[in-house]
């Protein structure tokens, strides 16, 4: 069974949807025990860092995801769930993030005429190698919706990057911790096979 974390950050329906068009049995839930004896665990979230930080420090589910991750279980963030497990976020200055990678979220620069947030379809590079990209060719295209974007402190953690007047670290994974800017659930049938990579780790 396929837990996803409930702190009322929007687009987890759509990846509900996604996880049962591939025939995965999922629940969404901010129950403690439910959480804890998942056999995978995702935190989507579409939304403001320091309004998420707050949701999951009131439904007391900070320790719970430390405690998933501690636990060794295979842990998805996607789009603000991926910027929520690093340290901070200049959406937010002062709000601690999870801190479960090492890392910060910085807004793109205003200077460069790009459209902000950036919105559509752009390819990956895979700088390292990464398991939720098993059998996917470098240079395939998915979907990013964002304002903010992550520079990792570890290179060594990042398993996608992509261009958008700045390099994005697009996904990183460390141990049993995997996480996505873009949205795999969003992204036809490249991002269906990212998440079939995950719920087959």
């Amino acid at each position: 069974m396929i837990a996803i974390i409930d702190y009322d950050a929007g687009n987890i329906k759509s990846v509900e949807k996604a996880l049962e068009f591939l025939g995965q049995e999922v629940v969404i839930t901010r129950d403690p025990e439910i959480l804890l004896n998942a056999e995978k665990v995702i935190l989507p979230g579409v939304g403001a860092f320091g309004d998420a930080m707050e949701r999951l420090e009131e439904y007391k589910l900070i320790d719970v995801i430390q405690k998933i991750v501690d636990n060794k279980t295979p842990f998805l963030g996607i789009c603000l769930g991926l910027q929520l497990l690093f340290d901070s976020s200049e959406e937010a200055p002062g709000v601690k993030g999870l801190g479960i990678l090492p890392g910060r979220i910085v807004k793109f620069p205003m200077d460069m005429g790009l459209k902000i947030p950036q919105i559509g379809w752009n390819a990956l590079k895979q700088p390292n190698k990464g398991r939720l990209f098993e059998g996917i060719e470098e240079g395939e295209f998915v979907y990013f919706v964002h304002s903010y974007y992550l520079q990792a402190d570890n290179f060594s953690d990042v398993v996608a990057t992509t261009e958008y007047g700045v390099i994005v670290h697009a996904a990183v994974e460390r141990g049993n911790v995997f996480a996505c800017q873009f949205h795999p659930e969003k992204s036809s049938d490249v991002g269906l096979k990212i998440l079939k990579n995950f719920v087959e780790l």
